[in-house]
């Protein structure tokens, strides 16, 4: 009966020496390897040219690699990338490169499908697959700072994990890939550099408190008034309003970092002025950044963007109010790749 192979980038350092030790080799062997799976992001053994035939021919006969492919790259007219990824197992997720005048972001999936039911959201409406490893997230941005090196003449610069999935119900996975990312040993990105997005967790944003993480958090909101915001986004008759926000209180209390909220402001649904004044009141226990985010279109006719005189009356509250407020214009619309249109139809 022929053994699966281990996928080795699920080993860790000490586990890759021992592996060495216990067939005769030297610990520092594992060191090699391991350079070549990470800071090198090799997809094969035969390219590790500084390691013999003999002891590639041992990793080939016990590991393989499960790197990703980019099986299919868009590219809008306002510059922004999006990747079709296929997973070792043919299961696609998508990733996105925006690109600005003074940095490049990537924008990165963690689960195929996802596990919440947000109504406004493409990606809500595909099945959740499964949770993607460290190591598949990893390569999402190994990608998107080639294709930032090759077509805009710079590194990647920013991470956000606001691509397929809710990061938060792959929390240890997503955790293992950023400190992979962060590490000497992978790429250096420094964690102010990447914000996880949330639909509000309450559990592991507490967590992450606990485990003082350094990346920045920044959560999906859209309504601060409960009987909207779970006619919008269900799962928060689970995870109530009062749950995120004594989640938010506690996470502010241990970090000390300002938290941004994502908010799309649609006609008829959150364009009022009683709206505003919940999420102002919500707002008020920690430093806070709002980002009005332009609504992307997903064939539904019943999330349509609001006025700009709705807009205006949001970011002047929030401004009489102390309240730091941006309004995001969607980039990549023309190739399905601007916030909530992940959906696989690349």
């Amino acid at each position: 009966m022929k053994t699966k192979k281990k996928d080795i980038r699920a080993l860790t350092l000490e586990q890759l020496r021992d592996f060495f030790v216990e067939n005769g080799d030297q610990p520092f062997r594992g060191n090699q390897v391991y350079e070549w799976l990470w800071r090198k992001s090799a997809h094969s053994f035969d390219v590790m040219t500084n390691i013999s035939k003999e002891t590639r021919d041992i990793l080939e006969a016990n590991f393989v690699i499960n790197h990703i492919k980019v099986d299919v790259m868009q590219r809008s007219t306002d510059g922004t990338i999006k990747n079709a990824v296929r997973l070792y197992d043919d299961l696609i997720v998508e990733s996105v490169l925006i690109p600005t005048k003074t940095r490049t972001t990537a924008c990165v999936s963690s689960q195929v499908g996802c596990s919440l039911d947000c109504k406004f959201c493409a990606t809500a409406r595909l099945k959740r697959m499964r949770n993607l490893n460290p190591d598949e997230i990893y390569d999402q941005v190994v990608a998107i700072d080639n294709e930032s090196r090759l077509y805009f003449d710079r590194p990647l610069s920013n991470i956000v994990f606001m691509g397929m999935g809710e990061p938060l119900m792959n929390y240890k996975n997503v955790l293992k890939a950023i400190n992979k990312i962060t590490s000497n040993e992978g790429l250096g990105m420094s964690p102010k550099r990447i914000t996880v997005s949330t639909s509000g967790v309450p559990k592991i944003i507490k967590k992450m408190a606990d485990e003082e993480v350094k990346f920045n958090l920044a959560v999906s909101l859209h309504s601060a008034i409960d009987e909207i915001r779970t006619s919008i986004m269900p799962f928060n008759a689970t995870f109530t309003l009062a749950d995120l926000r004594e989640a938010l209180v506690y996470w502010y209390h241990k970090t000390k970092s300002r938290i941004t909220y994502e908010y799309v402001v649609w006609k008829g649904i959150n364009d009022t002025q009683k709206d505003v004044d919940a999420l102002v009141n919500f707002c008020r226990f920690a430093p806070s950044k709002v980002n009005l985010i332009e609504y992307n279109p997903i064939d539904d006719g019943k999330f349509q963007q609001a006025s700009n005189q709705a807009l205006d009356m949001y970011v002047h509250t929030l401004e009489r109010n102390g309240i730091v407020v941006t309004v995001r214009r969607s980039r990549g619309k023309d190739i399905d790749a601007a916030c909530g249109q992940l959906a696989n139809k690349s």
